[in-house]
């Protein structure tokens, strides 16, 4: 047995030869080991739908690469997969169904995913089986289906294989270590005995330069042996399997297949199976199970059943398809799927280790498991994928995510499969969590919380003692309920004041001797002088954009960086292993600290900005303090506001004159008070995120996970004036030799009267679709719907006339110029 591999594969279901196929493919030395057999995990009971139906970009690619895929291995390795191209119709029983598939819609023609729709008597025709007069339509895919979950891993294997990839089984990993060079796992011979997997007496060690786990249900025990935390825990999911049902065996004597059903609303889908049918459930209550890890008795093994759980998901089913009302159950199965807080698996690097990949928290394995190979396969090889795997990515759980949080979240996550995911939905388990001192005080000021890296911070604010589901009841995909607190907050910032809280903003200190020449070749725009601030962005080693930081520098070697609060661990993981490999290559020390929990922000902006600090800045001068002479645009000096020590930074992300005020966390709730008592007679409101979204869209300002991220170029971004070009920086050559793929553009919208794009929407031109909306929304400043996306370049001219694909319309759009808010950057500047 190979004892030296360039990867090592540890998993053998569905994910795990997935992977092996595509890294023995691009070239590498690849090797799988698998505690039992092939498929001995979730994937043997895995119902094996392929749907492509998804609301986020990077998961409907990977999706898409998977039913590609799976229907090209059969030419590649002789093996049929078993894959029933039969279609998936997903069914709707009201309007905001409807508003979801039409929003999917978006999503779905920026990635090239075929669908259809079809009203209620267009499925009658085709699907008499099929009770339709309580229906307004469906969204078919045509392209998908089902597949044996058993044959495509083996054909994957296979393929695998051919590719030149070792797989062998009955091999259990009982270590892991790192020599700075390699990884040296430690591994222990399996055998049965007695119809229990043992440990033999036989171990062996296994070196390997690059190591990924896909360990499904048994990701638990990878994380204890690997030091780290990985909220992967299954739920329990029962599905039945009915006798034959006479009239769909007669349906069949002259009709293909039947497609996969969904009906959303009643939380279930269905699929054909040997003349009867297979009704998987996602029901309330399911648990999480092995919390802590799997028990070596628990092999191909399933739950007792709890048939009165999914009572009316059953009831649902003989209603939807009344031929079943009569026919008797065959089997039924309740076994472990893996699951993550929010649905997404966890595919990339894992924090603080080198080399050490994990795919993990699968909950659609089968669909996922040839996109997650080919898309992890080339991070792994080349440095990056085609498509931003941030999404996806470890590390946006940082370490205060706990077990028990990681199961609750699962099962509500299991719970939601079926429930309308709003853009706007808020889930509500393990809420609160992560508060800043003054949580208690914005509730009682009407703040409907949203969550970003667990924190809670105010989405908008609504009226005082508001109905317990005030939020959640006035969701849409449309414009909810709280679009006119957020249009109103809006407006007072722009015309008084606005105040913002911040404080779930990532921060870090970096300092030491090695810090300034480490910054300057870790980000592309030059150093701010002490006392200054700029924006700058990390790249990634092929030139795309990694992070956004705002840099204040404090001293010669001494730097505060502020990045997005939804990716704290995700930034802190990249800025230390660059700054490892800068020492390593002869740079000095540098010392990086999360300081996020030890800093408040707040965030005063508009034109009474000015005049509400000067009533609690205590100074010599205080008429002079805050003026363009003694405190610059893009400056950041040290003030007291009443008793409180801030760190005040001028600048503000909605474009108005402002300041961002980084005080200590003990005084979150001084410092609030004071500043509301000042804003009262120079009409400050408070403000939400979906306010701030707004009027950043209106200066053109690029958001990270939106505008920016691992897809593109600072260039392509069309930030070239945060791009110093005479410097080295880390990705410099690779983003000069990507050249200019597509262009950032702002436009401005005529839309529906009822609806703003999400940033999920396809563009187009003479039908043809030419980009896509990264980012959405509503403009007080023209009155209009607004969005910010990516056209090829020969559309980002200022005038070019766009269409929008919003509600199964094109809407008509322009390019405007950038920042078409106060372009010259007057009200910013304003002095006083």
């Amino acid at each position: 047995m190979k004892t030296h591999v360039k990867a090592l594969v540890v998993g053998g279901g569905a994910v795990g030869n997935g992977i092996a196929y595509h890294l023995a493919k691009a070239g590498w030395d690849t090797m799988l080991v698998e505690r039992d057999e092939l498929t001995s995990g979730s994937t043997w009971h895995a119902a094996g739908l392929l749907p492509l139906f998804n609301m986020g970009y990077a998961t409907t690619h990977i999706h898409k690469y998977s039913v590609d895929f799976y229907k090209s291995l059969e030419a590649e390795t002789g093996l049929n997969a078993g894959f029933a191209v039969v279609g998936n119709l997903r069914m709707a029983q009201h309007q905001a169904r409807m508003d979801e598939y039409m929003l999917y819609s978006a999503v779905a023609e920026s990635a090239d995913v075929h669908h259809e729709f079809m009203t209620p008597a267009q499925i009658k025709e085709r699907w008499p089986l099929v009770r339709t007069d309580d229906l307004i339509g469906a969204l078919f895919h045509p392209q998908d289906g089902y597949i044996n979950p058993a044959d495509v891993t083996q054909a994957m294997a296979k393929g695998a294989r051919q590719h030149g990839a070792v797989i062998e089984r009955k091999i259990q990993v009982d270590g892991y270590r790192w020599t700075g060079s390699e990884w040296i796992v430690t591994c222990t011979r399996m055998v049965d005995k007695g119809g229990n997997l043992i440990a033999s007496d036989e171990t062996f060690e296994i070196h390997a330069e690059h190591v990924v786990t896909a360990t499904g249900n048994h990701a638990q025990r990878t994380a204890n042996l690997l030091g780290i935390k990985i909220p992967a825990i299954p739920v329990e999911h029962q599905f039945i399997v009915t006798e034959p049902d006479p009239m769909l065996v007669e349906y069949r004597k002259n009709n293909p297949e039947h497609p996969v059903l969904r009906d959303a609303d009643a939380k279930w889908y269905v699929r054909e199976e040997r003349g009867g049918w297979i009704l998987g459930p996602y029901e309330k209550g399911a648990p999480a199970r092995f919390e802590y890890g799997v028990p070596d008795s628990f092999r191909a093994d399933l739950f007792p059943l709890n048939l009165e759980r999914i009572e009316q998901e059953y009831m649902d089913f003989i209603h939807r398809l009344p031929s079943s009302e009569t026919v008797g159950l065959k089997d039924d199965f309740n076994g472990p799927i893996c699951y993550t807080p929010d649905g997404n698996p966890l595919v990339g690097p894992v924090p603080g280790l080198r080399n050490m990949w994990i795919a993990e928290g699968f909950s659609f394995g089968i669909t996922a498991a040839g996109g997650t190979g080919y898309y992890l396969a080339q991070l792994m090889t080349q440095g990056e994928a085609e498509i931003d795997m941030a999404s996806l990515d470890p590390r946006r759980y940082a370490s205060w995510m706990t077990t028990e949080y990681a199961a609750r979240k699962n099962e509500e996550c299991y719970d939601h499969v079926f429930i309308l995911h709003h853009p706007d939905e808020e889930r509500p388990a393990c809420r609160p969590l992560r508060t800043t001192p003054v949580y208690d005080k914005q509730i009682a000021l009407g703040a409907q919380m949203g969550q970003v890296n667990g924190w809670e911070r105010p989405n908008y604010y609504g009226p005082l003692n508001a109905p317990e589901n005030f939020d959640h009841d006035g969701r849409s995909f449309r414009r909810g309920i709280w679009w006119q607190y957020a249009k109103a907050e809006a407006e007072a910032l722009r015309e008084t004041a606005g105040l913002i809280d911040a404080s779930a903003f990532t921060k870090h200190s970096v300092r030491g001797p090695g810090a300034t020449a480490f910054l300057d070749w870790f980000t592309c725009n030059k150093l701010p002088s002490i006392g200054r601030i700029n924006l700058t962005y990390a790249l990634t080693p092929t030139g795309t954009t990694r992070t956004e930081y705002t840099i204040v520098r404090n001293g010669a070697d001494d730097y505060y960086l502020v990045s997005a609060g939804a990716w704290t661990a995700y930034d802190a993981d990249y800025m230390r292993k660059s700054a490892q490999d800068f020492t390593a290559n002869g740079g000095g020390h540098v010392e990086i600290n999360d300081v996020t929990t030890q800093w408040g922000v707040f965030a005063l902006a508009g034109p009474n900005a000015r005049k509400i600090l000067r009533e609690v800045v205590k100074d010599a001068d205080p008429d002079t303090v805050l003026s363009n002479k003694r405190f610059p645009w893009l400056t950041a000096r040290k003030l007291e506001l009443g008793m409180c020590p801030v760190n005040a930074i001028r600048v503000a992300y909605t474009g108005e004159l402002g300041w961002e005020l980084h005080h200590p966390i003990e005084m979150n709730r001084y410092l609030w008070d004071l500043l509301l008592k000042a804003g009262e007679a120079h009409g400050m409101k408070l403000v939400g995120a979906r306010a701030q979204n707004w009027l950043r869209q209106e200066k053109s300002y690029r958001a990270f996970g939106t505008e920016l991220g691992r897809d593109a170029t600072p260039m392509e971004a069309g930030l070239d004036r945060f791009i110093d070009l005479s410097k080295d920086f880390q990705g410099k050559q690779a983003m000069l030799d990507t050249g200019i793929r597509a262009k950032c553009v702002t436009v401005l919208i005529d839309g529906p009267e009822d609806a703003d794009p999400w940033g999920k929407e396809a563009i187009f031109v003479d039908g043809k679709k030419v980009g896509r909306l990264t980012s959405g929304g509503w403009s007080v400043a023209f009155n209009k719907q607004i969005g910010m996306g990516y056209v090829s370049p020969d559309l980002a001219a200022v005038g070019t006339r766009l269409k929008v694909k919003m509600l199964l319309q094109e809407w008509d759009a322009v390019v405007v110029e950038d920042s078409p808010f106060d372009p010259a950057n007057e009200r910013i500047r304003i002095n006083g």
